[in-house]
C-alpha cells in the first residue's frame, strides 16, 4: 500500500496546462484517497491492536524473545509508514486546492464550511502540524524525538536499543499503541477533509455547468427567434 497516487499527483497538477485534465484527476485522486485512507485507518487499527496483545504478553514474561520482537520491529516501520502516507496525502491535497484557487477564480470564490474562512490548504497545513506535534509529543514521553521517528533507519536504530530491556520493551509498545491509536483518529479527520473538499468541488462543478447551459440556451433561444416580419404596410412608392 503506498501512497504513491495522491503524492505522485502533487507535482503533475501543478505541471498540467489543460484545465480539463486537471479537474479530471482532482475528481478521480479524489476517488482513489478515500479508499487509501480507508485503508491505512484499518491498518492503523490493526497494529493498534497488535501491539496491545504485545503489552500483554510482556506482563506475563521477563523479556520478549528476539523473533517476537522482530514482529513488534516490523509493526511500528509499518506505523512510521503509515504517518509518512497522511502526511503526503495531505500535502497533495493542499497542493491541488493551491493549483485549483489559481486557475479558477469561481473555485477561489467558493465558500466553503470551513471556519474562519480557511481554505483547504491552510487547513490540511493544519492538520499536519497537529498530528505531528501529536506524535513529537507521544515520544517525548518516552524519552525519544521526533527525528528518531521520521526514517526506517533511525526507527530501527531506536528500537534496537529500547529492546535490550525489559522496561524498554515496554516503553516501545506503549508508545507505539498511542501513536496507532492517533492514527486511527487522526486518519479519519483527514477522511472528513478529503471529503468536504471532493463536495466543494462537485459543487462547483455543478454551479459551472449550470452557468454554460444557461448561456447555451439563451444562445440557442436569440438564434432560433423568428425575426420580425418586413412585410404587410403601405410599400414605399418612389417620388420624383
Amino acid at each position: 500500500m503506498q501512497a504513491g497516487t495522491a503524492t505522485g499527483a502533487a507535482t503533475e497538477w501543478t505541471q498540467l496546462a489543460n484545465n480539463a485534465q486537471l479537474v479530471d484527476l482532482m475528481k478521480s485522486s479524489g476517488i482513489q484517497v478515500d479508499n487509501q485512507l480507508t485503508q491505512i485507518s484499518q491498518l492503523a487499527e490493526q497494529i493498534q491492536n497488535q501491539l496491545k496483545i504485545y503489552e500483554n504478553m510482556l506482563q506475563n514474561t521477563a523479556q520478549l524473545p528476539d523473533h517476537v520482537w522482530g514482529q513488534i520491529e516490523s509493526d511500528l516501520n509499518q506505523l512510521r509508514s503509515i504517518v509518512d502516507q497522511g502526511q503526503g496525502i495531505a500535502f497533495s491535497m493542499s497542493n491541488s486546492d493551491d493549483v485549483l484557487q489559481q486557475r479558477f477564480q469561481s473555485y477561489a470564490d467558493l465558500k466553503t464550511n470551513l471556519p474562519d474562512n480557511a481554505t483547504f490548504s491552510t487547513t490540511y497545513q493544519s492538520w499536519s502540524n497537529t498530528n505531528r506535534d501529536t506524535i513529537a509529543s507521544s515520544l517525548k514521553a518516552a524519552s525519544l524525538t521526533a527525528d528518531q521517528f521520521d526514517s526506517e533507519e533511525d526507527t530501527m536504530s531506536s528500537l534496537r536499543s529500547m529492546s535490550e530491556t525489559a522496561d524498554g520493551q515496554m516503553k516501545a509498545l506503549q508508545v507505539g499503541h498511542e501513536i496507532a491509536a492517533q492514527q486511527v483518529a487522526q486518519m479519519q479527520k483527514l477522511r472528513g477533509l478529503v471529503s468536504q473538499q471532493m463536495t466543494m468541488l462537485g459543487t462547483w462543478l455543478q454551479t459551472e455547468q449550470t452557468d454554460k447551459d444557461l448561456a447555451q440556451a439563451r444562445r440557442e433561444k436569440f438564434f432560433s427567434a423568428t425575426a420580425p416580419s418586413t412585410s404587410g404596410g403601405e410599400k414605399m412608392k418612389v417620388e420624383w
